[in-house]
């Protein structure tokens, strides 16, 4: 009978632990949750850009993320990653201040490449200091590209709120009047006219002119000459002959007796000619 119940004891001490074994446990798997949280969620990777160094912040769930390098000519992020899942999920957060994309001062859309493909991502958080992006991803994947439009740019502003003014009430001092100062009036001196000096006239001798307020030799010649290298020498050109009316008609009546002259010479000699022939 003794041997029964310590059995039976024995049974229920293994089957059902104490309350201290029990807290124990439970202690335990928070501390183990609280671990597993803090490395799951609290994973940052550098990049640099353009000799600035930045630091992003990501979650990746059934994965992990080796690298991840800026390519300055696509203005886009490229991560090598390893899926060990079945599928996995990258929430990464992207500082405005490091990485953003807009158009026309306005936020655009991400564009995301898995190995070359477009896989399912959503922009789960949206501030002015940063985007974040959840991003699905299939067993096997390598290569995630995340193309912006700007790198380095800086982070929106929040408008500031404006307080009205408080206007205070304006004290007018009373004007004082300065005395009027009287300039003196200067009076410009007198410019003194010079008298207009008319030059003499000036007499040149014989054979010059007077020419531009000087005397000069004579370049003009008398009646048949020329001026030739500087000297007036006779004119050589043949003039055209004159002849009078008169002089025309001595020269006619000189004709005509002349004519008459060979006339009556020629009928003499013509009948002597003849009264010879005949006596002959």
């Amino acid at each position: 009978m003794n041997n029964y119940a310590i059995e039976k004891l024995t049974s229920e001490r293994i089957a059902f632990p104490n309350v201290d074994t029990l807290l124990k446990i439970s202690l335990g798997l928070i501390l183990f949750t609280i671990i597993s949280f803090a490395l799951v969620y609290a994973e940052t990777i550098p990049v640099d850009v353009d000799g600035t160094t930045y630091d992003v912040e990501y979650t990746a769930t059934g994965m992990t993320v080796s690298s991840i390098e800026a390519d300055l000519d696509f203005v886009s992020l490229i991560l090598t990653v390893d899926v060990t899942d079945s599928s996995g999920t990258l929430d990464i957060t992207l500082d405005r201040a490091f990485f953003d994309s807009t158009f026309d001062g306005f936020d655009d859309d991400f564009i995301v490449l898995v190995d070359g493909d477009e896989p399912s991502f959503t922009e789960t958080e949206n501030t002015s200091q940063s985007r974040t992006l959840s991003i699905e991803l299939p067993s096997g994947t390598e290569e995630i590209e995340i193309i912006g439009s700007v790198f380095g740019s800086p982070a929106v502003e929040e408008p500031a709120v404006e307080e009205p003014a408080v206007e205070e009430p304006a004290v007018e001092e009373p004007a004082v009047e300065e005395p009027a100062v009287e300039e003196p009036v200067v009076t410009p001196p007198k410019v003194e006219e010079k008298p207009v000096v008319t030059p003499p006239k000036v007499q040149c001798g014989p054979g010059t002119v007077l020419k531009d307020g000087a005397c000069v030799l004579d370049q003009s010649c008398g009646p048949g000459t020329v001026l030739k290298d500087g000297v007036c020498v006779l004119d050589s050109t043949p003039k055209p002959t004159q002849t009078s009316v008169k002089g025309m008609g001595k020269e006619l009546v000189m004709g005509v007796v002349a004519a008459f002259v060979v006339a009556g010479t020629v009928g003499l000699i013509l009948g002597i000619m003849s009264k010879a022939s005949k006596s002959s």
